[in-house]
């Protein structure tokens, strides 16, 4: 399954990680367009100086990890597209220039599921998805959270549980399937 993963999934840092943890697994093939790396890129400033630095850091670091998962640009595509938010267009556009079969977000009002429907895409929130992918893989999905929880444990000084982490992180469903 081919999933375009939208700025709003890539910004928050665990959220992040869940994510690409599990595509690591080999449960999807993870995709995304240079608009949207950027749109991460300048959203972290307000995390503080040097947040944007460490974003372009592991922006590239995905470029290796995932060498695949870059979308070209398809002006042709994003000319005939419509949604309520202009700016969201080019995701829509890259989803479906990238042969994806759903784009996973946070922002489900501004990707009306009956006009993804009409290019062939489906909307996933993030919750959801790994709730679903850890129904059907969950040793492969406790994995990628152990890791991320794992990391999370050796940057903080917070002793973070599983289902506080994923809480925090707006994946709640998940939190609770693993703890």
């Amino acid at each position: 399954m081919r999933v375009l993963i939208d700025a709003c999934v890539l910004f928050p840092t665990v959220m992040r990680e869940v994510v690409l943890g599990v595509a690591a697994q080999g449960l999807f093939e993870p995709r995304w367009s240079d608009r949207i790396l950027e749109e991460w890129a300048r959203a972290t400033p307000k995390l503080g100086d040097g947040a944007e630095a460490v974003a372009r850091g592991e922006i590239a670091l995905l470029s290796v990890r995932f060498p695949k998962a870059i979308v070209p640009v398809a002006p042709h595509v994003e000319q005939r597209l419509w949604l309520s938010d202009e700016n969201d267009i080019h995701v829509l556009a890259s989803a479906i220039a990238g042969s994806c079969d759903a784009i996973l977000t946070i922002n489900a009002k501004d990707f009306p599921k009956h006009v993804l429907a009409e290019e062939g895409l489906a909307r996933l929130d993030p919750d959801g998805f790994l709730y679903s992918l850890w129904l059907d893989h969950p040793a492969q999905v406790q994995a990628a959270a152990d890791a991320v929880l794992a990391e999370a444990r050796r940057l903080s000084v917070d002793d973070w549980t599983m289902r506080s982490l994923m809480k925090k992180a707006r994946l709640p469903r998940l939190g609770k399937a693993l703890d």
